[in-house]
Formats: C-alpha cells, sequence, structure tokens
C-alpha cells in the first residue's frame, strides 16, 4: 500500500466519470472539507485488512502529533503501478474506513473508481507532507530491508542553518529571503516526502525532445534512451570521466553482483540505506550492487601499498547501479532503479590527508558541474555529521561552508547511524520543490576494517585508512534532470531553454530555401563536420517558417537559412538561440564561435541521419 498524507487547509473535490465499471455510486456536486488529512491510497497486490489496520494504526500516530483528529481517505491509483484487483481494492479501503471509526477518528471517504477533480491547499509546516510504504504483514519477511533503513526510518536528526561566517542557525529562526530555494529544500527533506502528485515538467521534455522515455517492458525506474539522448548522456559520461582521471584517479571496472552471504558485503550493507534487487544464481543469493564500493574495496583489499602511495584513488562508472527505490517515489530522471553512477574513492591515511582531499573533491564537483551548465544558484548543499564530529573539526566544517559561498542546510546527529561522520551533498531544487542529490562526498570511518584494508605506515606498521566516497556529479541521469528543469525554469522567465552547445545533439541546422541550394548547403555542412561540429540538414519539402519552428522546438543553438544571396555572398544570418537574434557571420567566424563555446569538452559525431527527412520519429 502507497500512502501520500497531506495535512491541509481544505481540499475541495468532484466526481467527473467513473474509470472502472464497478465504481461506486456518488453524486457530482463538489465537496469542501476543511482542516482535514488528506491520506492519498493506492492499495496494491497482495494488501488486505491486516495492511488496512497497520496503515491506520500509522496515520493515527502520525496526526496525533499534528493535534488533528479528521482524515480524508482518497483512492489514487496514481502512486503505484502494482494495483491490487479493484475489487479486491475497494475491500480494503472500507476495511480502512471501518477501524479509523472504531478508533474514534473523524472519517471522510472519496468514491472509489472515479476520475475526480480536485483542488487542494497544503499547510507549510515540515510535517504537513508525508508518504509511506504499508507492506502485507505476510510478506515483510521477504524483502531484504538493511538495518540502516531500519535505522533511517526513526532517525532522529536536529536540523540547522549554517552560514559562510560560521553562525549556525535552526532551521525555524532562519530568515530565507534570499534564499527561497533553499527553505524549499529544507522542507524537502525534513517531510521526507519524495512521491510526485503530479507530473515533473522534464518528463514531457525529455519526450518531446526524443532523449528518453519510460520502458514499459523493464520494471520501473528503467529508462530507454534514444539517439538524441543516448549522445547527451554519453558526452557527460565522457567530460565527467576526464575531469576525474585529470584529478588523478585510476579507472577500473568491477562486476555487477555480489554474494549477499560475503561477510564484509552482508554487514556493509546493513549500514547503507538503500533496497536491494536480490537475485539467485545455484547456490548463491547474489545482489546487484548499488555502487561501486563492493567491487573497489575487495580489489583495494587485495593490493599491497603503504603511506607513500596515498591517497590511492579508484574511479568507476558504473553502468548501472541499482537500487529498488520505492515506486510511488520513482519519476522521469529524478529517482531511478537503474543508473549510471560516477564513483571515486580515495584512500587516505589520516583524517589531516582525508580533509585536503575531501576540499580538493569539493572543488572537483563544483567544476564539474559547472562544466555542464549548472551554476551554484542552481542547487544547494547539505552537509550531515554527528555531534562529536562537528565539535572536534568545527573549523573544518565551516571552511566547507565558506568554500560553497552561501548558507548550508546541516542534519545533525546525537550518534552514529551510517559509516560515515561527515558528508555533503549539492541538491537540485526543481519545479515542484522536490530535491534531488548530485555530487557528494563522505568520511567513511569503518569500512576499511570491515574489509580488511591495510596499508604501511612510516614505522612499518599496518593501519587502516580513512575511505572517500565520492560522485563528483552523482548519477549522469539526474544531470539530465537538473538541465531539463533548469531549461523549463528558464523559459518560465522568458528566457530561450536550451542546452549547452557542446550537449546539443544537433549544433547547427542547414535549411536550404529551395533544392536549387541544397548542394551549396552539403559543402557549408562539410565545412563545419570537417571543424568536429554537429550539423544537419533539414531537407524536408515543408514551408520555410515552419522548418525554422520546428529547429527552435528542438533547441537547436544555431539555425542558418540559405538562399542565392547567402551563397553568393559567403555570409550566413545566423540565427542565435540564446540571444533570439540573427548574427552576420562567415563559415569560420561560426566555427571559431563554436570552438570557443565548447572548449575542453568531449566530442562526438550526429547520432542521427543528417538529413532530416531521413530521421524516424521515436516519439509521438
Amino acid at each position: 500500500m502507497r500512502i501520500l498524507q497531506l495535512h491541509s487547509d481544505y481540499i475541495e473535490y468532484k466526481p467527473i466519470r467513473k474509470e472502472i465499471a464497478t465504481a461506486e455510486e456518488a453524486g457530482k456536486e463538489a465537496i469542501r472539507l476543511e482542516e482535514i488529512v488528506v491520506i492519498f491510497i493506492a492499495v496494491e497486490e497482495g494488501d488486505n485488512e491486516e495492511t488496512a489496520i497497520k496503515a491506520i494504526d500509522e496515520i493515527e500516530a502520525s496526526i496525533a502529533k499534528l493535534g488533528v483528529n479528521r482524515i480524508l481517505i482518497y483512492p489514487y491509483a496514481h502512486l503505484s503501478s502494482n494495483l491490487a484487483p479493484p475489487s479486491e481494492a475497494l475491500k480494503v479501503i472500507k476495511a480502512m474506513e471501518s477501524y479509523a471509526k472504531k478508533r474514534n477518528l473523524e472519517v471522510y471517504r472519496a468514491p472509489f473508481g472515479w476520475n475526480k477533480q480536485f483542488t487542494i491547499s497544503i499547510k507549510g509546516h515540515p510535517l504537513a507532507e508525508q508518504s509511506r510504504h504499508i507492506k502485507p504483514v505476510q510478506a515483510e519477511s521477504k524483502e531484504e530491508i538493511s538495518e540502516a533503513i531500519k535505522a533511517e526510518e526513526k532517525l532522529e536528526s536536529f536540523w540547522f542553518i549554517l552560514q559562510p561566517d560560521g553562525e549556525m542557525i535552526p532551521v525555524n529562526d532562519f530568515n530565507y529571503h534570499g534564499h527561497e530555494n533553499l527553505e524549499k529544500f529544507m522542507r524537502y527533506e525534513i517531510s521526507k516526502v519524495r512521491a510526485s502528485q503530479q507530473m515533473p515538467p522534464h518528463v514531457p521534455l525529455m519526450r518531446r525532445l526524443e532523449i528518453a522515455d519510460y520502458e514499459p517492458g523493464s520494471d520501473a525506474g528503467n529508462i530507454r534512451w534514444y539517439p538524441k539522448g543516448r549522445l547527451i548522456k554519453s558526452l557527460i559520461e565522457q567530460y565527467v570521466t576526464a575531469k576525474v582521471i585529470e584529478y588523478g584517479a585510476m579507472e577500473v571496472e568491477t562486476p555487477v553482483m555480489y554474494d549477499f552471504q560475503h561477510p564484509s558485503l552482508a554487514d556493509y550493507i546493513n549500514r547503507f540505506p538503500a533496497r536491494q534487487y536480490m537475485l539467485k544464481s545455484e547456490d548463491k543469493e547474489l545482489f546487484l550492487r548499488f555502487a561501486a564500493c563492493f567491487g573497489q574495496f575487495l580489489m583495494v583489499h587485495d593490493a599491497q601499498f603503504s603511506y607513500r602511495h596515498m591517497p590511492i584513488k579508484i574511479y568507476e562508472l558504473t553502468r548501472y547501479s541499482f537500487r529498488r527505490e520505492k515506486s510511488g517515489e520513482v519519476v522521469g530522471l529524478r529517482r531511478l532503479r537503474a543508473f549510471t553512477m560516477p564513483d571515486c574513492h580515495a584512500f587516505c591515511t589520516d583524517l589531516e590527508q582525508a580533509k585536503a582531499e575531501f576540499m580538493k573533491r569539493l572543488r572537483l564537483s563544483i567544476e564539474i558541474l559547472e562544466g555542464m551548465g549548472l551554476t551554484r544558484e542552481d542547487y544547494e548543499m547539505a552537509l550531515r555529521f554527528t555531534k562529536d564530529f562537528y565539535e572536534e573539526n568545527k573549523e573544518f566544517i565551516l571552511s566547507i561552508v565558506a568554500s560553497f559561498g552561501k548558507p548550508v542546510l546541516v542534519e545533525m546527529w546525537k550518534e552514529p547511524f551510517f559509516y560515515f561522520r561527515l558528508k555533503w551533498e549539492f541538491n537540485f531544487v526543481d519545479n515542484q520543490d522536490k530535491a534531488a542529490a548530485l555530487s557528494t562526498d563522505q568520511i567513511d570511518v569503518e569500512n576499511a576494517r570491515r574489509y580488511g584494508i591495510m596499508y604501511v605506515d612510516a614505522k612499518g606498521e599496518k593501519r587502516y585508512p580513512l575511505i572517500l566516497h565520492c560522485s563528483p556529479s552523482g548519477a549522469i541521469e539526474r544531470c539530465i534532470y537538473a538541465l531539463l528543469e533548469k531549461a523549463y525554469r528558464d523559459q518560465q522567465k522568458g528566457k530561450m531553454p536550451m542546452f549547452p552547445v557542446w550537449l546539443s545533439p544537433t549544433q547547427v541546422r542547414i535549411i536550404p530555401m529551395t533544392e536549387n541550394h541544397l548542394e551549396q548547403c552539403e559543402k557549408i555542412a562539410a565545412a563545419l563536420e570537417a571543424q568536429q561540429t554537429r550539423v544537419d540538414i533539414d531537407d524536408r519539402q515543408l514551408t520555410l517558417q515552419k522548418r525554422i519552428r520546428e529547429a527552435e522546438m528542438e533547441w537547436i543553438p544555431y539555425i542558418i537559412v540559405v538562399g542565392q544571396r547567402e551563397i553568393e555572398s559567403g555570409i550566413l544570418p545566423v540565427r542565435d538561440r540564446r540571444s533570439k537574434e540573427i548574427i552576420k557571420m562567415s563559415v569560420e567566424e561560426l566555427i571559431s564561435r563554436i570552438k570557443a563555446e565548447t572548449h575542453g569538452k568531449p566530442f562526438k559525431p550526429l547520432p542521427l541521419p543528417k538529413y532530416v527527412s531521413k530521421r524516424p520519429q521515436f516519439y509521438g
């Protein structure tokens, strides 16, 4: 059972039409309820009366903290892709209603089986939005859940805003004027509501631009990538990898599945808050990796090295990492079950070396995100640490915030729950006020001992290193999500949505006025291609205006219309998407401009046929 719980000023809903033949009887008038907790619910396969009772028990406990006794049970199938048959779902919902009344709750229920129009106003406090997954009692023992997840669900956190000047202020006392995104991020983190009620803007964009789409033939959270999307994804992968190798990391490759019973791995799983994909092979129970840690740690365990080699930096681009995220939280490219994660570990002699490396990787991550077109205005930082680590390393933690240059959200724990004592993240806040972590790094104080990783110090004695876990960009898919959401936001502000030129599948489109000009267009294209520019030609028998309009809808940075005047003069009218201007320039000047905009970035050739008339349509 999937539940989205919203403490609301009011909700107003109106049944519009029946979605199923067995829908309940319902009137057509609008119903308004005020000062109420709305329980959006999706009943899943295997849910039963025990599930209903468990759900109401959890809801009752949570609303008691809000001082509320009124609930609306609102059937909402969109929270899950694993729905129970309608007849079974209705039984469970009625069981919830009946049990809630026995618990002396004031209960209302929206009709089952209807498409309904609703308006809702959600209160602004941190606990106003909550989500939960209630599993059938008899099925709970079947899913492997790490001890870290159980700990995380009970974790008591203390939240602050830490300013660059070192002042740490409780989140409810901070003045967020000028830091509105930070406030949205804070509320998202504290509420822990990850499910989306509506489709985020990047989903229709990734489809319309033929970048990516859901794969109905796979598990939820596994994505199909069209040629344009594969190009963008590949270029980012190459860029991040090149920057990490330039930083000094050694690239390796490790398996995607591991033995669940391996002593080091089993222990680590219970210290990492992620759900696993499990599979069996002969007499082994295996899990699919959720990061590159396992393979890299086992590899370094078998290596021989001393303090003179350190810090040792190992890197892998994991295609893929797997996490069985909750189905109600899997949406678009923001949260996936299979994703590409650049993962770089550094093995350090002591905390001082770890601190120095930590700062290098922080700067590296900022540089990588900027290279993709994301500035510090586009994301917020979170710092998570134990109270004792903060007190012992306060000056170092303040230097991190000062380096970032903006106030950051702090989550502090009284005692350690995980294998790390300090972690930072960059989080992109999207157009639905949801957040997703991009770059991150952690100081791990446990896993060297767990994996038996040792080095020889200056006295010839064996010691355990500290381990840093860094993804300098976060999942590649999330980077594309952030770029699409940022482009949508720019469009809402009146700017032209676009990718950076180095990531644009087509960088230049040439449009011949007539067939007579096609040969010259091919010569211009050849000159651009020779200088590593992705260029195509729209040779379709459509009006000039329609071809220009479609090029603009594809977010192509430069559009050139070629007629007799351009052929004779050699001067091209280049439509610059960013400035919205037509600039007169030669082919050589355009090449110089593109080279300047793509300097230091990887290049791949056009991923589609050069002639637009030869291309299949992948979406729509």
